[in-house]
């Protein structure tokens, strides 16, 4: 054993940088000494510098490292540290990136008529090698109490938001699928005014730097029981916080004149601290107009954002918000909503704050394969859905352009398609309880 402790650091140093210190440090965390009945971890504490830990320890896949916090309590306070948190998401996936080439997507078949459940499934492709054609797929397993029930299903995924994903559907959900964290939302206790109803419900996901807590915000439209009618003008909304398990109403006061949104937009567009929405809004002399409606996660609040006349009509064209310039900014990507080939026109609010700011960026010429855009994955990749209900995955380049077909098809336009980012930011707080995934 002495051998091993003076030979460690030696191993350690040479392999860094090198694949090979995922299986060296495998076999750290299993290096144990037995004292008669009594096992006891071995400190690295005197032979390793932080710093040479903290490098190896975020090479290591999200689960690994929940078994490393056993190893020694230097360890389990190097993992659980916030800053080795946020620094892991990056060096992490970045790393995975440039090394295997691959991209990896977490996907949903959403529940059709015939069929309620929903299944979750991790692909993983090589989009850069046309000889790699080869997707792997893995299922993933729900908790007990939702993998044998049809009455259980979500429709919609929104993230990745540090690695964090929301499930919309029955009930809604947050998941960290790296540690296997399955939580459901409790449901909320407000009730309609009297006299109304909500029919149509928007969800919004994001982050609240400030106070290191994930929320869930829900539009609601009002409708008249007398009349069955839509009351115009008029929306409710309210909040969940995973820091208090809770959810309470926004002031109507705060809430600005409803805008229609859209559902054709599907893709999760979380930039600036602000979750976003497209729709139309009516002005002055009712005509409908393009817009985003964005709510801050951190002050709680929402903002409308003014759009130029970037498409004809929206019974002819789609428009699909996205995220772009690293989460930066948003942008806004118009295509045809018929035909066979279409072409498309990526626009680009330049300065986030600046409503003046739009230009279209570029535009990719005709591609026949692409029915609808169903997720987004960094600034120029997405995942697609074909005509014939086939998911397939898009790259644009100046120079070049990629198209592969997953080989994966849904039914009735079921599947959505999120980036999937390894994380160890943990959906535990307080007494509330967290299902496992398995």
């Amino acid at each position: 054993m002495h051998f091993i402790s003076f030979l460690l650091p030696f191993l350690l140093s040479f392999v860094i940088l090198t694949k090979k210190s995922k299986k060296i440090c495998s076999s750290m965390i299993t290096m144990l000494r037995v004292h008669g009945t009594k096992r006891e971890m071995v400190s690295m504490e005197p032979h390793l510098p932080q710093e040479l830990v903290s490098n190896i320890l975020s090479r290591l896949p999200a689960i690994d490292l929940v078994k490393c916090k056993s190893v020694c309590k230097s360890w389990f306070d190097l993992i659980t540290d916030s800053h080795f948190v946020s620094n892991y998401y990056v060096a992490y996936n970045n790393l995975k990136h440039y090394q295997s080439q691959e991209e990896k997507l977490l996907v949903i078949g959403r529940p059709f008529v015939s069929a309620l459940k929903t299944h979750i499934s991790l692909l993983s492709c090589n989009t850069n090698n046309p000889k790699k054609n080869h997707v792997s797929s893995s299922l993933s397993n729900l908790p007990c109490e939702y993998n044998n029930s049809e009455h259980k299903y979500w429709s919609e995924i929104s993230g990745p938001c540090n690695g964090i994903y929301f499930l919309e559907g029955n009930p809604n959900v947050l998941m960290n699928p790296s540690l296997g964290q399955f939580k459901a939302l409790p449901k909320s206790h407000l009730s309609a005014s009297q006299g109304t109803y909500s029919l149509t419900e928007y969800s919004g996901f994001g982050f609240d730097l400030k106070n290191n807590d994930y929320k869930v915000v829900v539009i609601r439209d009002i409708w008249l029981k007398e009349t069955d009618e839509r009351k115009q003008g008029h929306w409710t909304a309210e909040l969940y916080s995973l820091n208090s398990n809770s959810w309470r109403k926004l002031d109507d006061a705060s809430l600005p004149h409803p805008i229609e949104i859209w559902g054709s937009s599907r893709v999760y567009t979380y930039a600036n601290n602000c979750y976003h929405w497209w729709g139309h809004d009516v002005d002055e002399s009712g005509v409908k107009e393009d817009a985003v409606l964005a709510f801050d996660m951190v002050n709680d609040s929402f903002r409308k954002i003014k759009v130029p006349i970037i498409r004809g009509s929206s019974k002819e064209e789609f428009a699909t918000l996205a995220p772009l310039k690293e989460s930066a900014t948003i942008g806004v990507v118009v295509y045809p909503l018929r035909g066979q080939e279409k072409s498309f026109d990526v626009w680009i609010m330049k300065n986030y704050w600046d409503e003046g700011s739009w230009v279209k960026q570029y535009t990719v010429e005709p591609i026949e394969a692409i029915y609808k855009f169903v997720g987004f994955y960094g600034s120029n990749q997405f995942p697609w859905s074909s005509c014939n209900e086939g998911l397939g995955w898009y790259d644009y380049e100046p120079a070049t352009e990629k198209i592969k077909d997953l080989q994966v098809w849904g039914n009735n336009g079921s599947l959505r398609a999120a980036r999937y980012m390894e994380s160890l930011v943990s959906l535990r707080r307080g007494m509330s309880s967290v299902a496992n995934l398995f």
